[in-house]
């Protein structure tokens, strides 16, 4: 196989991952007029059309998948024979791709970037911020981080961090107009901010401790978010009823610019973990990453 037939097969099989040139071209880190090149030149040296492509949508022709099918395993078989080999050289280095969470990134990754850097020089990090949940070996990532709800049992799997809480919330302001909840009926009686998660049609019902148990609290009102940022500055805002992690509002209620609500109710759970697959185990690169940042956050306190 030419280094071109590689390239061509790469772009043609990361294109049909992730769904776009767009983000192809950010996966692979090349221009997207280049990634379309590759496609088409795949596509003449073999004579037929393996994708059908418009301006808002991309769909596999019937050779297409036939090529798709064969391979993805044979691609993955062949990274997995070069991480096997830099494993044995014991050398830490090389691209590690990482799948995560939009909060997770925030409160366990960005505090300490800059410091696993200066750790290990040799290692590029490649970071996709999702909030959906992914197979990342399918996808071709390295290393997760998700919930510990979420994992697959075939994971190697380590806390990252600690417990988490959610909590409801509230501006004063808001609370002045409508009235404190004192129980968790009340809430159908207030204006709440919902959050609808990534690529799912259902809202998220709020999960709230309660005799001794896990309740969901489905919940009402003006404003439906798929970034939650953006409904905890709409309730600093007096807009409704928030409910987010405990660490991402503790600031704002030091500050007076909001009330925490139904504490009794709000209980710790299982929080992130970082996790790889059981094949990865020997990998120093995957080690050093895995290492050092449960390191970086053991200090954090549940709340």
């Amino acid at each position: 196989m030419r280094g071109s037939d590689y390239s061509e097969l790469k772009a043609f099989m990361t294109i049909v991952e992730q769904g776009s040139f767009t983000r192809a071209s950010v996966q692979l880190g090349i221009k997207p007029s280049t990634l379309s090149q590759l496609l088409r030149q795949l596509e003449k040296r073999l004579g037929v059309r393996l994708l059908n492509r418009t301006t808002r949508s991309l769909s596999l022709t019937e050779p297409g998948a036939a090529l798709l099918a064969k391979l993805k395993p044979a691609m993955l078989a062949m990274e997995e024979a070069v991480s096997e080999a830099t494993s044995l050289s014991g050398k830490v280095a090389g691209m590690l791709r990482v799948h995560t969470s939009r909060i997770a990134a925030e409160l366990y990754l960005q505090p300490f970037l800059a410091d696993f850097h200066r750790r290990w020089p040799e290692i590029v990090l490649e970071l996709t911020i999702d909030d959906s949940a992914v197979d990342i070996v399918s996808r071709g990532y390295d290393i997760g981080i998700r919930l510990g709800e979420m994992l697959a049992n075939d994971m190697i799997a380590h806390p990252l961090g600690g417990e988490l809480r959610e909590v409801a919330f509230a501006s004063p302001d808001y609370l002045d107009r409508h009235g404190r909840p004192q129980t968790l009926a009340d809430l159908q009686h207030h204006h709440c901010i919902n959050w609808r998660y990534p690529a799912s049609q259902r809202l998220y019902n709020w999960e709230m401790w309660q005799d001794g148990r896990w309740v969901a609290v489905a919940v009402k009102g003006p404003l439906i978010v798929s970034d939650r940022r953006m409904g905890l500055n709409a309730a600093l805002q007096g807009m409704g009823i928030g409910f987010w992690l405990y660490d991402r509002v503790a600031e704002y209620v030091a500050r007076g610019e909001l009330e925490l609500l139904l504490e009794t109710f709000s209980h710790p759970f299982d929080g992130f973990y970082l996790y790889y697959p059981q094949q990865s185990v020997a990998s120093p690169t995957i080690k050093a990453f895995s290492e050092f940042f449960r390191a970086a956050n053991s200090t954090l306190k549940p709340t």
